[in-house]
């Protein structure tokens, strides 16, 4: 159909930038976007030159098939925070990133080695002192703490993390062998 707009709809996961990638292509903010699940409620078409695009909120599948998925979208921000217990999305994020990057959590909160190694509570906690995240009495806010621990994940302040490695494949599908051709 000569002269006919190219019609595109984007879908995917909440909070993956999906209204923002619309209004950067159409030049200008029409589809509402924020950093945060849940604000694209309906679906809504936004012209842009020779195209239409189909903005729609985020989709996620009904059950992860691991726990570790699931974990990962909480991380992001795909999930919404005020259904999770952000102190618990805290401490799992710590630990999971000082498993992987131990030197990314250590520099970003100036970190000695043996701090490092606390269990992830007590970890909050010195990241919360270090930050002066007080309450009276000198006690950590690790709620406070947590929060801000979040935001600056989400915000890539750690640098760049990766929470997922490609699958593992064996040597020999790589490499196909050369006395076979």
């Amino acid at each position: 159909m000569g002269g006919a707009k190219i019609r595109l709809m984007l879908c995917g996961i909440p909070n993956v930038g999906k209204s923002t990638f619309i209004n950067t292509f159409a030049g200008s903010a029409r589809a509402k976007a924020a950093d945060r699940p849940g604000v694209t409620r309906g679906k809504q078409w936004v012209g842009a030159e020779r195209y239409d695009l189909l903005d729609m909120p985020g989709v996620l599948w009904k059950k992860f098939d691991s726990r570790q998925t699931a974990s990962n979208l909480a991380f992001i921000g795909s999930i919404k925070d005020d259904i999770l217990d952000i102190e618990e999305l805290a401490m799992n994020l710590l630990d999971e990133v000082r498993r992987h990057y131990p030197e990314k959590v250590a520099e970003r909160y100036k970190l000695e080695p043996a701090q490092l190694q606390l269990p992830p509570y007590e970890l909050l906690e010195a990241i919360g002192r270090k930050r002066g995240m007080l309450v009276s009495g000198g006690e950590v806010n690790t709620e406070r703490t947590a929060i801000m621990l979040v935001d600056e994940f989400r915000a890539c302040k750690w640098g760049r993390i990766s929470l997922e490695a490609p699958p593992v494949r064996a040597a020999a599908e790589e490499e196909p062998d050369d006395a076979d051709e």
